[in-house]
């Protein structure tokens, strides 16, 4: 089954899971969870997840020596839900984790400690004592982290979790400037470039037996394969360096981070993790031979196909000639598309009232959100079946990020998520995955326990 008024090149299995994702539209009308009384939702493919992680540990297995060691962790903040992490949990990848409060919701998850990894590039002294007090593997960001880490393991004894360091390899950019990690200039890492610090680092592992990683990431949407495999060889090119400098195979794993790219345009995945894995054993031979275990930090590439949020047309109208369909789903739930359109577009399809794909020849039109600003659009000028009153505009390929970057503009609330999977007599099963945001909760989030706070605020001295 195919959308209407989307590509529609696409293998089997992409073929696939555009057929379960019209079913489970068509479900979520006839279930209720869509409708008149509840505008917008976000769709989750509990199938298309779990064959992902699938994809992606065959993908590097294929390549590995018998028995190397590989971490796949999850990057939490691609789609921060506790249901989520606890289903990719059960299929075998970790957690990496980029504040306290992905750390929690990791735990709240259930994986182990030994299966997560901080990342964070501003981490508190009492963050970084409560990952090792857990057992949860560091990357330190900077020289000042690192000097936090050595208080933090002279007072508590020899480190029991894997603490390594984070490199910035300064290669360059990708298409997109915001998700370019390696630039010469990028926040995160020790830039290997910069005067000095290559020296440093090695220096900083000679003083220190317990740190025992690399950490590395090039970027992520808009980063080329032949980049990000780049990023790796000057990773694994410094751990080797380390390791013969220091006289000892200190540097035991190495972290290569995510960053694999999605193909917005169609429904054809590609890249594809075996793809990516296949160049690295040819880029960086020694990369997969046993001596270093791995860490990988893929997201968006785990998640964006498998979710789509789906919107209620509460009006058709037109203005200049242009027909526009006025959706509950905008930029509360696809800030970097409403904000940067060009970088992050994203495919619209059609559903009639029944959730059913739409038919009729496309025209062009504007899909717009709720929000009250002008430029509150998830699609300008689109060619689609014409959207009328009571139809759905669903946002695909939004499984990763855009589930998590809830914007508040409007104080418009958070749509509900839920999981789908086919049942066994040919209909559609949901679960809740995040209980729609209630008004109360709005009001609540918004200081409503304090209204008084202000007005009653009187000030006890003079200056």
């Amino acid at each position: 089954m195919g959308l209407k008024g989307v590509d529609n090149d696409m293998s089997g299995d992409d073929g696939e899971r555009a057929g379960r994702r019209d079913d489970a539209v068509r479900a979520a009308v006839e279930q209720g969870l869509l409708g008149p009384d509840a505008p917008i939702v976000g769709l989750l493919d509990v199938a298309g997840i779990r064959a992902s992680a699938a994809e992606l540990r065959r993908a590097f297995e294929a390549v590995a020596a018998p028995g190397t060691a590989i971490l796949h962790a999850f990057a939490v903040k691609a789609n921060p839900l506790v249901p989520l992490v606890r289903l990719l949990a059960g299929t075998g990848l970790g957690a990496e984790v980029a504040s306290a409060g992905e750390l929690a919701l990791a735990r709240a998850a259930g994986v182990p400690a030994e299966r997560t990894v901080f990342d964070a590039p501003a981490k508190t002294a009492a963050e970084l004592r409560e990952a090792l007090a857990l057992g949860v593997a560091v990357n330190a960001d900077n020289p000042q982290e690192l000097r936090r880490l050595d208080a933090l393991v002279s007072t508590g004894g020899t480190a029991s979790p894997p603490l390594g360091i984070r490199v910035n390899p300064q290669i360059g950019a990708g298409t997109i400037g915001a998700t370019s990690t390696a630039t010469a200039t990028s926040k995160f890492g020790v830039g290997l470039r910069d005067e000095g610090a290559r020296e440093w680092i090695v220096q900083a592992f000679a003083e220190r037996p317990w740190l025992t990683r690399l950490h590395a990431h090039t970027g992520s949407q808009g980063i080329s394969l032949s980049l990000l495999a780049r990023g790796v060889a000057e990773t694994y090119a410094l751990a080797e360096e380390i390791n013969a400098r220091v006289g000892r195979r200190q540097v035991d794993t190495l972290d290569i981070g995510g960053g694999l790219s999605v193909n917005f345009a169609s429904e054809a995945t590609e890249p594809t993790f075996a793809q990516y894995a296949r160049l690295l054993a040819e880029a960086v031979p020694g990369l997969f031979d046993g001596r270093y275990g791995l860490v990988t930090e893929f997201g968006r590439s785990l998640l964006a196909r498998h979710g789509t949020v789906v919107a209620r047309v509460e009006y058709a109208k037109s203005s200049g000639g242009r027909r526009i369909a006025v959706t509950h789903a905008g930029v509360q739930v696809a800030p970097r598309t409403v904000y940067v359109p060009g970088a992050w577009p994203l495919r619209i399809a059609a559903y009639d009232a029944k959730g059913r794909p739409k038919e009729g020849a496309p025209v062009e039109q504007d899909v717009a959100g709720p929000a009250c600003f002008a430029g509150d659009l998830l699609a300008e000028g689109r060619l689609l079946p014409p959207l009328e009153q009571g139809d759905f505009a669903a946002a695909l390929d939004t499984g990763a990020y855009y589930f998590g970057s809830h914007y508040s503009y409007n104080s418009l609330a958070r749509p509900g998520v839920y999981g789908f999977a086919p049942d066994g007599d040919g209909s559609v099963a949901f679960a809740v995955a995040r209980e729609p945001q209630t008004v109360a909760e709005v009001v609540a989030e918004s200081g409503g326990a304090h209204a008084d706070a202000l007005t009653t605020l009187r000030a006890t001295g003079s200056r």
